[in-house]
């Protein structure tokens, strides 16, 4: 019993499955996840190691090289990238593709154990290194908290509300802040009372610890109790501390603190990183969705639980929106459901139109439930709806009516020679159900490179492979069992058509004799268009060549780098200049800037900057996306015009992974002045392209050191230490940790410093005065040191994987692909006469695509010759195999001048688009020869008559399986993810279904060594 006998012996169960299929469906896509873009896991760990004092080349030495090297020793680690500065290592470890996210927790505690390992063997006063494994958590909705009335803490109390309330909300899996400013106690030493009094600061701050710490009295037993004893003396209260009484060095005296020192609450300057929002100060809270969670669905209560607390938000505190992934996903969501509806009615209208509106409702109603049935397995394979699952179901629909077009079209060509419905459904289904099984195989297996590609952009679009697999084979079963019932209930005979002769329209005719001619002159076919497949060839160089295109995120980033060493304050008040005459342009609804490093992720494509005082980022809400380009031009000739000291460079945000510039160089190699000489001669090919913006190296230019000659002999005659003329210096401008001051939960830190006076005047540094135990009273600087020298040095150097690489990156102009840039370029840099031990490495978007690229070009040959065996089971033939195989290449012709005509760019979705046009072409190729096979093997027809009657027998399943999946992909053509997919399918597919129509009768004429036809 075949399946159509089954499915009209169990008419009722596959009509209830049915109507569960749709009510089904409908329910699981509400409950769906939703998201913008897929989900792909962060394989990146940061290390970070503070080293006090040290230089950047000292934390590269004695730090970061021995992280390094353990970090070599773990077998998941795919680079390494190490930042060495001024004090600090920050080193950022990649896992190697196959540690998916299940396995990366046991990666993270394997990296935290070798940490552990290494920590003592750095160097003294080097910090326990600390792992952010949570460098991939993203924040879907992030709000600003700003008020100009309100002081930092003010606005942080009510943050913390919002935390203990927001943190409740279904869904929401972490809560976290950003741009919230340290307070800290600062005491100001008047040094000269302390030179009069002759006190040791040291003495002073000794006692400052002593004081801080909770003393232990312990406990009591009293009778049958066992009491603590706790002093109530503790320091509650600024006041508090300036009562603390010190001991003075002459006889019995004893002063108070405040008299020797000025102690104020205050945050901590330079802040470390600073948030506004439309040029208001601001704190932001980032808000996360559990795994696998719906966006859109928390980002609603979010919203419905902050109108509830609107309240209890104080007078005149706003709440801005930085990004709301739940309004964006759920603007895409709408966007995608508008082409996958409108898609589905184009490839309906096809039906009805060419196949008649009895065929075209039977097909377009189990396009419909196959759809529908497709939302119900595809939470199994953890598949939420978002712009590549949702793409690949309308890149789908054209193959998910191929099965039923076939079914259907068998059925009522055997109706209309007069065959009972029912003997009819059941001979179709019994002679396609296996080649249609294999082509749908075959066309499932066009795309399983991308599912089994681990890499982050293999990850990224592995949906769509999962979406193909499901639908197609929902496909099969409801062409094999549904299709069948419908066809019996709803065809009957056209006696209009039964009175007509076969193949009678114009299309046929013209089809016919073409066909005929190609048959006959098989020879000269052949001959023609391999030339036309030679010219295409050869003109794909000329097509451009993209990796991922630019989103349609209505926001835009603007990046601001001011020479290195810039104080964060110094960019703070540049970038308040600048926001007020942005915040005014048309284009611009909310500005958002991040000032000392990027913002929090709360994009999974969006890579935040590494902390850098000199550094600023603008997210800029624009009205519409067609604005962004003249908004970034604008603003960058702007910035141009009026701040020539300030790097500006506008972009939008990328299509699947990826950071920093399109276009980055590397020059690796070891001595530092040697790699900034080919610095400069890779920036000056660069300022003189002018498809060039943005040139900037990671290293960045090198700082003004002071640089202290202290007298060796001076200092051991007064008994001072290099530590002692370090912390003095220390004390003096920058200030130095002494303690914490508790206050409720917090632990704010004591901080000792000069007066203002003091630290704002580098004259001063002669002056300091500092503690000779010797002379037992203070003397100053200048006694103990012989000169101050001014050095230049490189405050930041990066090493790849154990080799120093300093990286430039560039961004193209606007109208102006990554690949143009690079080609102008490339061998200007390469032809560049470098030393033994130098070299260049390109990375970026050119990196990203080859990286992307190679596990599906690698997989291909295995899934090749997988498809290649399914041809060659289904017809046990060799040379019927190679007909099929001989006409994919031919698609390539409608590639290249689809993308030609149409100036759209070759990248990794054109490539899946060429994966997935040679699936379909396959799978019509199977279904023509089985037709050949049949009429010439089972009706014994001659081979030209059974190549020539095949043809026009298929050429109508054929064409419509073609002309709807062309079609509807027309919706896709302006989105800028799918834009270069669709181009490919559409023209590729309409090419090549013609040549496949014509080349594989030609191929099996020659093969089968067919005569000619009169």
């Amino acid at each position: 019993m075949n399946l159509a006998q089954f499915s009209i012996k169990n008419k009722l169960l596959i009509y209830i499955l049915t109507i569960l299929a749709i009510a089904y469906g409908v329910l699981s896509y509400e409950k769906m996840g939703k998201l913008e873009d897929p989900e792909f896991t962060i394989k990146d760990a940061l290390i970070i190691t503070n080293y006090p004092g040290a230089s950047a080349i000292e934390v590269e030495k004695e730090v970061s090289n021995k992280i390094e090297e353990a970090l070599q020793e773990l077998p998941f680690v795919k680079d390494i990238e190490a930042k060495s500065s001024t004090g600090q290592s920050i080193i950022k470890v990649s896992m190697k593709d196959e540690y998916n996210s299940k396995r990366l927790p046991q990666v993270w505690d394997m990296l935290r154990k070798k940490m552990i390992d290494v920590t003592p063997s750095l160097p003294p006063r080097a910090s326990t290194p600390i792992i952010s494994d949570d460098f991939g958590d993203v924040y879907g909705v992030l709000y600003a908290i700003y008020g100009d009335e309100y002081s930092y803490d003010e606005l942080k109390d009510y943050i913390d509300f919002l935390k203990k309330e927001l943190v409740l909300v279904e869904g929401v899996g972490k809560v976290d802040t950003f741009g919230e400013q340290q307070r800290a106690i600062f005491i100001e030493f008047k040094n000269e009372k302390l030179s009069q009094l002759g006190i040791n600061k040291n003495q002073i701050l000794q006692e400052l610890y002593i004081k801080n710490l909770i003393p232990n009295f312990g406990k009591v037993n009293i009778g049958n109790e066992y009491i603590t004893i706790k002093s109530d003396d503790d320091i509650n209260s600024v006041e508090a501390l300036g009562n603390i009484i010190l001991k003075g060095n002459q006889g019995n005296s004893q002063i108070f603190l405040k008299d020797i020192a000025k102690i104020k609450d205050d945050y901590q300057k330079p802040a470390s990183k600073i948030l506004e929002y439309d040029g208001h100060r601001a704190i932001a809270i980032g808000i996360s969705t559990i795994s696998g969670g719906n966006v859109v669905a928390m980002g609603k209560k979010l919203d419905k639980r902050l109108k509830e607390l609107e309240s209890k938000k104080p007078l005149g505190m706003q709440i801005g929106i930085i990004s709301h992934q739940a309004h964006s996903v759920g603007k895409a969501i709408g966007s995608f459901m508008i082409n996958l509806f409108e898609a589905v009615v184009i490839v309906i209208i096809v039906l009805l139109v060419f196949m008649g509106w009895r065929s075209g409702l039977i097909i377009g109603f189990v396009l419909i439930i196959t759809i529908l049935g497709s939302f119900i397995f595809m939470p199994s394979f953890g598949i939420m709806l978002e712009r590549v699952s949702l793409g690949a179901l309308i890149i789908a629909l054209g193959m998910l009516v191929d099965n039923a077009i076939v079914v259907v079209d068998g059925i009522l060509n055997r109706i209309q020679k007069g065959m009972d419905g029912t003997k009819a459904a059941i001979e179709v289904v019994n002679k396609t159900a296996l080649p249609l099984f294999a082509a749908t195989s075959v066309a499932i297996l066009a795309f399983a490179s991308i599912g089994l590609s681990d890499d982050a952009t293999g990850e990224y679009t592995r949906s769509l492979f999962l979406v193909i697999f499901i639908s197609l084979s929902f496909s099969w079963v409801t062409a094999m069992t549904l299709t069948p019932l419908l066809a019996i209930q709803f065809l009957k005979p056209n006696k209009n058509e039964q009175n007509q002769q076969q193949y009678s329209g114009i299309l046929y005719k013209i089809y016919g004799s073409i066909l005929k001619f190609s048959i006959n002159y098989k020879y000269f076919v052949v001959i023609i268009t391999i030339i036309i497949f030679l010219v295409a060839l050869s003109n794909f160089k000329y097509i451009k060549q993209n990796f991922f295109p630019d989103s349609s995120r209505e926001q835009i980033l603007v990046d601001y780098m001011l020479p290195q060493g810039t104080s964060i304050e110094t960019t703070n008040s540049y970038i308040k200049e600048i926001t007020k005459t942005i915040i005014n342009y048309d284009e611009v609804k909310h500005i958002s800037t991040f000032i000392g490093g990027g913002g929090p992720r709360f994009l999974l494509t969006y890579a935040p900057q590494l902390p850098n005082d000199k550094y600023a980022q603008m997210l800029i809400d624009i009205e519409s996306y067609e604005k962004s380009d003249i908004l970034i031009n604008k603003i960058e000739t702007y910035i141009k015009d009026n701040y020539p000291n300030i790097n500006a460079f506008g972009k939008k945000f990328l299509l699947g992974p990826g950071d920093g510039g399109k276009v980055q160089v590397k020059i690796l190699g070891d001595d530092l002045d040697k790699i900034r000489i080919y610095e400069q001669k890779i920036l000056n090919i660069f300022r003189d392209e002018p498809f060039a913006k943005g040139i900037r190296s990671d290293w960045d230019n090198r700082v003004k050191v002071i640089k202290p000659h202290i007298s060796d002999i001076k200092a051991n005659l007064n008994g001072i230490t290099r530590d002692d003329i370090a912390n003095a210096v220390l004390d003096t401008f920058e200030g130095r940790r002494v303690g914490i001051y508790r206050e409720g939960t917090e632990l704010i830190p004591i901080i000792v410093r000069s007066p203002h006076s003091e630290r704002e005047d580098i004259q001063q540094i002669q002056n300091i005065q500092i503690f000779s135990p010797i002379v037992n009273k203070m003397i100053p600087l200048r006694q103990i040191i012989n000169s101050f020298e001014v050095v230049w040095s490189d405050e930041i150097i990066y090493k790849y994987n154990r080799k120093r690489a300093l990286t430039i990156h560039v961004d193209p102009i606007i109208g102006v692909l990554e690949s143009e840039l690079l080609a102008k370029v490339k061998q200007k840099i390469e032809n560049i006469d470098y030393e033994s031990g130098y070299s260049v490495q390109w990375h970026g978007a050119h990196k990203r695509s080859q990286d992307g690229q190679k596990p599906i070009i690698d997989s291909l040959p295995l899934f090749g010759m997988i498809m290649f065996l399914i041809v060659l089971a289904l017809f046990n033939s060799l040379k019927k195999s190679l007909i099929i195989w001989l006409t994919i290449p031919y698609a390539l012709i409608g590639v290249v001048f689809g993308l030609l005509i149409m100036d759209s760019a070759f990248g990794f979705m054109s490539l899946l688009g060429f994966l997935s046009l040679s699936g379909m072409l396959i799978k019509n190729a199977i279904v023509l020869i089985d037709e050949i096979t049949l009429e010439n093997e089972v009706n014994k027809l001659p081979i030209n008559e059974a190549i020539f009657n095949s043809g026009l027998n298929r050429l109508r399943a054929v064409t419509m399986a073609a002309l709807t999946t062309a079609l509807g992909m027309i919706p896709l053509v302006s989105d800028v993810f799918f834009s270069s997919m669709a181009i490919v399918i559409i023209f590729g597919l309409i090419v090549a279904t013609f040549l496949t129509m014509i080349l594989v009768p030609v191929y099996y004429a020659i093969f089968y060594k067919s005569e000619k036809l009169y």
